[in-house]
């Protein structure tokens, strides 16, 4: 359940910011196919990975992880 939280999350962001999926997948050295299942909530983005997202988008953890 969390993952599909993380995904919609980062695809809201990646959206808001106006990024299409290929330009931030390429953005933060991952493939299309890999942020597509991020985005689905089908995989968990490692530490890594949001760490790159947090810093592409912009954005603060606590920004990407608040759910109201």
């Amino acid at each position: 359940m969390e993952e599909l939280i993380w995904g919609r999350r980062i695809r809201a962001f990646r959206k808001l910011k106006g990024f299409t999926q290929e330009e931030f997948a390429k953005m933060l050295g991952i493939s299309v196919s890999v942020l597509g299942e991020v985005e689905r909530g089908t995989r968990e983005p490692g530490e890594e990975l949001l760490i790159r997202v947090i810093t592409v988008l912009n954005v603060t953890y606590d920004e990407l992880t608040s759910i109201k």
